[in-house]
């Protein structure tokens, strides 16, 4: 009888997600369930943004959460490796493959012929796609060009007509036309795999028996079912899982909601609690009940269970059920859970320093340093009120803080103060008309510790979280300074 096997592939590219750790849960419940192995991959073929902090995020986050992997990067395993940036040949051998077999080919277009050719079919009200022009290309044009070192992507072959379809284990047959897919790139020019290709690829070397994924990939698995008839393949099992929402039932952003599992830690959530509500996403116990373990969910679990309305992620909702489970600690455990949360040594140890030459009592580090040990704060908003700047100045300002701030990998004091003097610098401003901001921001005070030593120690999710309140404080950002800013964010070094 074959092992069942399932994965979770995310990309290094961000703060761990709580949608990855969603994912995950359910494709551990699913493997536990059938007595099978659940594997973690890491997709860091974007060599831009994949970072190894932000892998040793994801990690963290997920085993904070009580979720553990058979196979994986820092564990090993028989299908190694288990980064697809060290999979280089493989990928490009299967490639050539599908190449030599006829069902991909290579194509030498520019991003500036792609751009035109796009342009050209929104004018004249296609859908803009690939043409299919390197399919004209003469096999001896192709050979030389490929011997001249010019750049170049190898695409698949795609058909035009008729439908694909897509068996799925919560919606069954899925049809999915062809004339939806582009002709897509399997080979990046740098040699890197795309996704499609790389998923593919290594869900069939590591035997996968079953996917489970978010549902926003469902509009492109005919691509991913035609490269396993292409390899001739058996696909494994699909399951396309709905995704998680915000209240307003818009797709779950940060923008909306902290999405990042490593802000729920630093709130001071309960891992057990977090790991009961993401179970909760769209999937029930056969009895209802709202509290249970991960040890429960899986003896309990059933794919079909789940519902395919979209989830409500509410942080209400898991604030409540994170309450169930305090009050159902022991006292001990309780006062042990919030020694450990942020009065352990080496916490202390961070801020000690920055307290001890401005108290002179112990009774007045309370006052000085709550904000260490908060969540968010409630800053007066007469505090954000400038000399220099205009109040929407104040909140573009913040908020290109903000973007450049969460864009940072490594969280270190040079670097925040980087990210900052960056944004005054283009702003014609100096950095003391943006500290004060930052220190109500951030501090809820007028005036504290060294702002800069704060948002190191307090760490990017809640250093974040509390720019975010601010800026809603201040009234938000609306929809056409959202474009605005952004093409102004472009502009900074």
């Amino acid at each position: 009888m074959t092992t069942v096997r399932t994965r979770i592939a995310p990309s290094p590219t961000g703060d761990p997600h709580v949608g990855t750790a969603y994912i995950a849960l359910f494709n551990l419940c699913f493997a536990r369930q059938h007595g099978g192995e659940f594997i973690l991959r890491i997709e860091d073929t974007d060599q831009v943004r994949s970072t190894r902090e932000s892998e040793q995020q994801i990690y963290d986050a997920l085993r904070w959460l009580g979720i553990e992997w058979n196979e994986g990067p820092d564990v090993g395993g028989p299908y190694g490796p288990y980064r697809q940036s060290e999979r280089g040949e493989i990928y490009r051998k299967y490639a050539l493959e599908l190449v030599e077999k006829g069902h991909a080919f290579y194509c030498f277009c520019t991003p500036e012929e792609l751009d035109q050719m796009r342009a050209e079919q929104t004018a004249r009200g296609e859908t803009p796609r690939y043409d299919g022009r390197g399919l004209l290309l003469a096999d001896e044009e192709v050979q030389r060009r490929l011997a001249a070192g010019e750049p170049h992507v190898i695409r698949m072959k795609v058909p035009s007509e008729g439908v694909c379809v897509v068996p799925d284990m919560l919606r069954g047959d899925v049809e999915i036309p062809w004339d939806r897919m582009d002709m897509q790139v399997l080979m990046k020019t740098d040699g890197l795999p795309t996704y499609f290709l790389a998923n593919v690829v290594d869900d069939h070397l590591m035997k996968i028996t079953h996917v489970l994924r978010g549902e926003e990939w469902l509009p492109s698995a005919p691509k991913l079912i035609l490269l396993y008839e292409y390899f001739g393949w058996d696909k494994p099992q699909l399951c396309y899982m709905p995704l998680l929402r915000n209240p307003d039932k818009s797709k779950l952003s940060k923008r909306k909601n902290p999405t990042s599992i490593t802000f729920y830690e630093r709130m001071g959530f309960l891992p057990e609690a977090m790991l009961n509500y993401l179970g909760r996403m769209g999937w029930s116990m056969p009895d209802e009940r709202e509290k249970f373990t991960l040890e429960e969910m899986i003896a309990n679990f059933d794919v079909q269970r789940v519902s395919l309305g979209g989830p409500i992620f509410d942080l209400e909702k898991l604030s409540w059920l994170n309450g169930q489970w305090m009050r159902d600690l022991s006292v001990e455990a309780f006062a042990a859970g919030v020694q450990k949360w942020a009065f352990n040594s080496d916490y202390l140890m961070k801020i000690a320093p920055h307290v001890q030459g401005r108290v002179e009592t112990f009774s007045q580090i309370a006052p000085l340093a709550s904000f260490f040990f908060a969540g968010g704060v409630q800053p007066d908003k007469a505090l954000f009120a400038h000399k220099k700047l205009s109040d929407d100045q104040v909140r573009q300002l913040m908020q290109l803080i903000l973007w450049k701030l969460e864009a940072l990998r490594q969280w270190e004091k040079e670097r925040i103060t980087g990210c900052i003097q960056a944004v005054v610098e283009h702003l014609e401003l100096k950095l003391r008309d943006a500290m004060p901001l930052m220190f109500a921001a951030v501090t809820g005070q007028a005036s504290s510790v060294s702002v800069l030593d704060a948002m190191e120690i307090l760490g990017p999710d809640l250093t974040r979280f509390r720019l975010r309140q601010a800026i809603e404080l201040l009234g938000g950002v609306s929809k056409k300074e959202n474009k605005e800013w952004e093409k102004l964010l472009g502009s900074i070094g």
